[in-house]
């Protein structure tokens, strides 16, 4: 026995419990929306629960080979890994198969298609945190800062550009764990800042709305009339700001996609089409709202069982688990989450390695943006912008990626005491 393997430590139980409730209430979300009466086979392929339990099965199988791999192989195939990834990303743009207006899959033959995008997530993690072990890396050096964002950045560019929005939006998560290793709190207001001066510029007209950043922006520079430095920070956002706003028409007509304009449009209450744009939403909301406190019961929710809802197997499938199984069923999940989340950063707090400990954190910020925007749009608090929900969600690619995740963080977490 080497001294690695003489300090191991004892597997999570509770998050691995966490993953496999999650997997078995997705599992049987998935069964009550395809469930004919008379008609059930666990391993029907045919059908979708049928084939989430094919996914299920193999991924708790990639998951146990990642228990058996030596842990130090880890850090050591972060690069590889994240070339492999990039290079299959660049085939999807080239050779995939578009579905639902993205081209973001590799058709494997057989019915079976891989998506490339929910890997990246996985590869940007394993490497993000490989970069930042190197002990020389800082985040005060502008270089690093630079190798970090290009990081990030490549891989959810070529996501973006397969069509995949949705996906290329989660890379976002990354910059919580730029806050963590140093990055001033100001950036991270920042992209609320955009956020809100994007939403405002759609809802308020123009002239108006200049003329309260105006005056918001005087009140700031006079508070801070001695402070020369704050006065020159305040004039160039209102510069910037003022750039933005005029810009932002031209974005919103000429960038996104009608669907996309329609969305955001629905979310903001400046438009509201039962029928179209909106639909989809409506649904979720009838839904979630027949549930009640104690849901309808198993296979016995009507929107489920006759198909309201679009995509209600993988976007949408949190108004399944609201419909059949209530405002309880839907707490029990939204706490496993919740659970899942707070377990992950105290697991990487206890890392000794930077490696597993920036991992970790990286795999938390994933995961707490999909939690948010999947349950988010079903309840339209966020545009519908289609990511699963981990575990839950009917997909063979996000549920091979988000077991590669968090087995590797139950792996990790064996060996915290040693440094890799």
């Amino acid at each position: 026995m080497n001294q690695l393997e003489a300090r191991n430590g004892k597997i999570d139980f509770g998050v691995l419990f966490v993953i496999l409730a999650l997997m078995a209430i997705g599992w049987l979300s998935i069964f009550a929306t395809g469930y004919k009466e008379g008609d059930f086979s666990i391993f029907d392929f045919s059908k979708a629960y049928g084939r989430q339990s094919v996914w299920i099965i193999t991924s708790l199988v990639l998951g146990l080979m990642i228990m058996f791999v030596d842990v130090r192989f880890l850090p050591r195939m972060a690069f590889p890994f994240f070339v492999g990834v990039l290079g299959l990303l660049f085939l999807v743009l080239a050779l995939g198969t578009v579905i639902s207006g993205s081209r973001s899959w590799i058709d494997l033959g057989a019915g079976i298609r891989l998506q490339p995008s929910e890997f990246a997530k996985y590869a940007v993690a394993l490497f993000f945190a490989k970069y930042l072990s190197v002990p020389s890396v800082s985040f005060d050096n502008s270089t690093h800062r630079r190798n970090m964002l290009l990081i990030v950045a490549i891989p959810a560019l070529l996501v973006f550009f397969q069509g995949d929005t949705g996906s290329a939006i989660v890379f976002g998560s990354f910059i919580l764990v730029f806050y963590r290793i140093g990055m001033p709190g100001f950036y991270v207001f920042l992209v609320f800042y955009i956020t809100a001066l994007f939403v405002a510029t759609l809802l308020i007209k123009q002239f108006v709305l200049l003329i309260l950043l105006l005056a918001i922006f005087s009140a700031l520079i006079y508070w801070s009339r001695k402070k020369r430095t704050e006065i020159i920070r305040f004039l160039l956002m209102l510069f910037l700001s003022t750039v933005f706003i005029v810009s932002v028409n031209y974005i919103f007509s000429d960038v996104l996609k009608p669907h996309q304009k329609d969305r955001i449009n629905v979310l903001i209450g400046k438009e509201y089409d039962p029928r179209g744009s909106a639909f989809n939403v409506n649904q979720s909301l009838i839904a979630i709202g027949s549930g009640s406190f104690d849901g309808k019961g198993f296979l016995q929710g009507t929107q489920t069982k006759y198909n309201f809802v679009p995509e209600q197997s993988t976007d949408f499938i949190f108004c399944t688990i609201g419909e059949e199984w209530g405002f309880i069923g839907s707490s029990v999940t939204v706490l496993l989450f919740v659970f899942l989340l707070i377990r992950l950063i105290v697991m990487a707090e206890k890392q000794r390695s930077e490696f597993s400990k920036y991992y970790i954190y990286s795999i938390a910020a994933i995961f707490f943006v999909h939690f948010l925007v999947n349950i988010g749009m079903t309840i339209a608090v966020v545009p519908v912008i289609g990511i699963p929900l981990p575990f839950v969600s009917y997909g063979g690619s996000a549920m091979w990626a988000f077991s590669l995740m968090m087995f590797t963080v139950l792996k990790l977490d064996m060996h915290r005491n040693s440094v890799l």
